[in-house]
């Protein structure tokens, strides 16, 4: 035998089926190989006709020291930044067995309540941590950050304006002390909605103008100022207006919170609680409001409600996700949410408990106190003598700040540099050392000797706020943060949680269009590591030289992938990227003078986000129809563009479509709109269809989003984090986001649409390390492996279940529609009871109910292997015989094993069983889950119940006595 000296591939690794079980799924597909499955399958008019121009892959060893050495040119400075990013102490049982830990970051959206009971309740914990200290009634369960927050609480007041005075009022002020990154959010987020921003100073502003409709406060401000807000909240009130304040959460366990001096909207950051700083991202936002907002809430909000045994469960409340029922009529395009890093921010907060938090606090408070009056005494000035965290001198010359700014980089230290002073923040990383460091690189750029005894001084230090502003309510009062301080009992909680929760680590997660890949262990290791996660954004760029290299090799390789010409890696989320290429779009349109083009056509089958975003980037939206094959109308098409040609903007395309099929006329399509002068925006979605065989750019798209949380391998978290950057050709290069703090296009581009320039950096790790671990001949295979294995699950199931569309010879891409809707109207049998019972069976349900109602979108993924699709296919394949049952007569059309799913435990085991079918049948459906069994928390929950009875914190422990109710309307805590 030949000795073979090369490493292992990291495609044979990824990707599920080895050539033997392709083969045997081609024959399954009457195909008699890939590439004439692929040639069946994709359009010939839109093949690349090269090969992707990518390096060469590395094995996971080779990539692991390739990114260490590009880790490497990072330099860990400490940070006195601030502006709402700060070091933290991850505790590691946290760091260990969350967001290390595959069962919580390969988890999927909690949209199937009763295998997702653990992280909705580590969510709703998240929620009761918010609303206790900022002093709110209600939050939701996280948002992507705290400039996107402030814009949500803009965009809700304004739908709620009051009164004859306001109910026309479409300006709102910004305090002008607001964080810098938040106002740059702003100016594009709200723009395009018709509301005018004033920024100022709030005590200047004229509240009875009846201009105005609202307010937005920092508290403590961007400078470190802490002031009683009451007054200014209360006339505010008086000339109905509305207040939002962006809180820092760790000072509210000191101060008064916001919601005790009335605020409407309290928003804010939570990555001071445990997770790092990641040069800008990800980190979980908070929004809490009051009671009467609940139904605008955006986002997520986890409710209690019960199960069909009458116990409390927890699901999704309300209006989650609801673009997808009002499409363009929703108020807000929010679909990830920042889950993984909620979960550990709220784990934080039970980790130490109010006591812990107020310590951490108060010694954070304390280093700022024992710096300011050091800086007295070298006969420096700050701008106030009340604040939390943040002191910033005042009144300094450029020469003084050039020998400061000098001698704290000699000392591995990094400040805030302003036009005539120099901020400094303290968090709970630092110590007296630091402050003894700061005080002697102050006392270089002054006259005066540093004499300031600093252990002697911290002696007698104490938090002394004035009465107003010093928090006299407790919080945290509930056993989840009050009993889990050892590690051993956090570690069993977590533990609890997880198995809870069915992920990726249990079986294949088969949902149409989000791709649940596998997210590689080789591709998380870089993510924790301090080169990345101890970064500032707004550190100086020439400390970031390994993050910019990243930046760079992926904005190469993903205008290769993509065929376009650049990328912005800014948005933070898929929905976040499809508001991004709007917003290019219409600056272009913009900067030729073409100021009438407004309108947007989505077709009928679009992602709920698209035609939600296009509102948002202030577009007129159009549908148009599909025909009877799935496919995008094109007569419909033709006379919606003739008709709107003057004003059109953009066609926004989900390719292939979101029916899981590569339209034939899709290029015939692109041209129409490019006739008309409009832009054709591509979603990516489905991105993991086409790498390596046709591109955005190939189809004739000029921008399009990449959802890295989907292709390019960024686990889902639970329901975040995710990247979506996007795309462009040429011509919109220049109209690609930009930033206020740091310059990233020049100044020409549209206003930031992420707090943070490069958006969530840290998780760019990920998706770097699998493209470059893969390469170009695994990037291709993976493409050909997903629609394989949709083929072949198709194909299995074609003659159990009707199969909606396909394409030309029966094709599907990478993901195919089962359409149950039959079973409905012959004998009551639902999407949602096979769902439901697919959870006996172990597995999660596919996407139900989208795009057609009544029907299962299933994707399969590169990265499952033959033998996991059949166990899917039996268990599909046995529910339909569960379904013939019922139609047979054998089985009660309500009283069955359908209709009562998912059995949990505490069902089979219980002493009394009165059904017409087996335990057995219940819980043990194939043979092999009598050896590996996968139990549903709860019974079926009840969702009608939990939005009559809202309750969005945590239940007192009593509530989960057996059969006992959640009750309506009444404090959560007990007495």
């Amino acid at each position: 035998m030949q000795i073979n000296f090369e490493n292992e591939r990291f495609s044979t690794r990824h990707i599920g089926p080895d050539a033997q079980q392709k083969n045997e799924m081609l024959e399954v597909c009457e195909a008699g190989s890939i590439e004439q499955l692929l040639k069946e399958t994709i359009p010939a008019k839109i093949r690349l006709d090269k090969p992707l121009n990518l390096p060469p892959a590395l094995s996971e060893n080779e990539y692991l020291d390739h990114i260490k050495k590009t880790a490497s040119r990072n330099e860990i400075y400490k940070s006195f930044i601030g502006m709402g990013y700060y070091d933290t102490h991850t505790p590691n049982v946290i760091l260990r067995n969350i967001l290390e830990n595959p069962g919580w970051y390969t988890a999927y959206t909690p949209y199937q309540a009763e295998i997702s009971q653990g992280r909705l309740e580590a969510l709703i914990n998240f929620q009761t941590m918010v609303t206790d200290l900022t002093g709110m009634e209600i939050a939701n369960a996280s948002l992507l950050d705290e400039g996107t927050a402030a814009a949500e609480a803009i965009s809700m007041l304004h739908g709620r304006r009051r009164g004859k005075k306001r109910k026309n009022a479409n300006t709102f002020f910004v305090s002008e002390n607001c964080h810098p990154q938040t106002k740059s959010v702003l100016k594009g987020r709200i723009e395009p909605l018709e509301i005018e921003l004033v920024f100022g100073d709030p005590e200047k502003v004229d509240l009875t103008d009846e201009n105005y409709f609202g307010i937005l406060l920092q508290y403590p401000d961007t400078y470190g100022t802490v002031k009683d807000l009451s007054e200014i909240i209360k006339t505010a009130h008086d000339n109905q207006l509305f207040v939002t304040v962006a809180a820092d959460l760790l000072s509210l366990t000191l101060l008064t919170p916001p919601g005790e001096m009335g605020a409407d909207v309290v928003v804010g950051t939570t990555q001071r609680f445990g997770v790092p700083m990641g040069y800008g991202g990800p980190h979980a936002a908070y929004f809490a409001t009051k009671e009467e907002f609940k139904r605008q809430i955006p986002g997520r909000i986890i409710g209690v409600t019960k199960d069909a045994e009458g116990n409390p469960a927890y699901r999704m409340a309300l209006q989650t996700r609801e673009q997808h029922i009002r499409r363009e009529k929703a108020t807000s395009n929010i679909c990830t949410a920042q889950v993984l890093l909620a979960v550990i921010s709220g784990m934080y907060a039970a980790y130490h408990g109010p006591q812990g938090l107020k310590k951490i606090a108060s010694k954070v408070h304390g280093l700022a106190k024992l710096t300011s009056a050091g800086l007295q005494e070298l006969g420096f000035k700050t701008v106030s003598d009340q604040f939390f965290d943040t002191i910033t001198v005042k009144g300094l010359g450029a020469d003084q700040i050039d020998e400061i700014r000098s001698r704290a980089i000699d000392r591995g230290m990094n400040f805030r540099y302003l036009d005539e002073g120099v901020g400094l923040s303290f968090d709970e990383t630092k110590d007296l050392s630091d402050v003894e460091d700061v005080l002697n690189i102050f006392a270089g750029a002054s006259t005066k000797e540093n004499s300031f005894d600093v252990q002697k001084a911290s002696m007698v230090m104490r938090v002394d706020f004035p009465e107003s502003l010093a928090r006299t309510t407790s919080y945290l009062e509930h056993p989840v943060f009050n009993q889990f301080h050892s590690e051993h009992e956090m570690l069993r909680y977590l533990k609890e949680l997880e198995n809870r929760d069915l992920s990726l680590t249990h079986s294949m997660i088969s949902l149409g269009s989000c791709t649940m890949k596998l997210n590689a262990t080789a591709e998380m290791i870089p993510l924790t590591w301090p080169e990345f996660g101890s970064i500032h954004p707004f550190a100086p760029t020439d400390q970031a030289k390994g993050y910019h290299q990243l930046f760079d090799e992926l904005d190469e390789w993903l205008s290769e992938i993509t065929g376009f010409e650049k990328i912005s890696l800014q948005p933070n989320s898929g929905a976040q990227g499809e508001y991004t290429g709007l917003m290019t779009i219409r600056a272009y349109h913009r900067a030729n003078g073409d100021t009438q083009r407004d309108v947007t056509i989505v077709p009928s089958s679009a992602h709920g986000t698209n035609p939600a975003s296009a509102v948002m980037a202030g577009m007129d939206v159009v549908v148009t129809k599909c025909d009877e094959n799935g496919n995008i109308d094109l007569d419909d098409l033709r006379e919606k563009v003739e008709k709107y040609s003057d004003r059109l903007s953009s066609l926004m395309v989900t390719y292939p479509s979101t029916h899981g099929v590569f339209e034939e006329d899709i290029r015939e399509i692109c041209q129409m709109i490019h006739e008309h002068g409009g832009l054709v925006y591509m979603d990516g979605a489905n991105m993991n269809a086409q790498i390596g065989w046709t591109s955005p750019a190939q189809i004739g798209a000029d921008v399009c989003h990449l959802n890295l949380h989907k292709t390019f391998c960024i686990p889902h978290g639970g329901g975040g984090p995710g990247m979506g950057p996007i795309g462009v050709v040429e011509k919109l290069v220049p109209y690609l986001p930009d930033h206020d703090v740091v310059n990233i296009n020049g100044g020409k581009g549209i206003p930031a649409v992420s707090s943070a320039p490069w958006g969530s950096a840290s998780i760019l790790t990920i998706s770097h390390a699998y493209i470059r671990m893969m390469g170009a001949d695994g990037l291709k295979e993976a493409t050909e492996v997903a629609i394989l294995n949709a083929n072949y699950l198709k194909d299995r199931l074609k003659d159990h279940y009707p199969i909606l569309y396909t394409g030309r010879g029966g094709r599907s891409a990478h993901e195919f529609i089962v359409d149950l809707r039959d079973f409905k109207q012959d004998v009551g049998i639902d999407a949602t009871d096979v769902a439901k019972r697919l959870m006996d069976y172990g597995f999660h349900a596919p996407t139900m109910s989208f795009p057609v109602p009544g029907t299962l979108m299933i994707e399969p993924t590169e990265s499952e292997s033959k033998e996991e699709l059949d166990r899917f296919c039996d268990a599909m394949i046995q529910i339909r015989k569960e379904i013939r049952e019922v139609e047979d007569g054998e089985a009660d059309p309500e009283e069955n094993v359908l209709k009562h799913a998912p059995h949990s435990m505490r069902v089979a085991l219980s002493d009394e069983w009165n059904r017409p079918y087996s335990r057995e049948k219940a819980v043990f459906p194939v043979p092999h889950q009598r050896y590996n069994k996968f139990w549903p928390a709860v019974s079926r929950v009840d969702d009608a119940y939990g939005d009559r009875n809202l309750v969005c914190s945590c239940l007192p422990v009593e509530a989960y006595s057996e059969g006992q109710e959640p009750a309506a309307g009444e404090s959560v805590y007990p007495a």
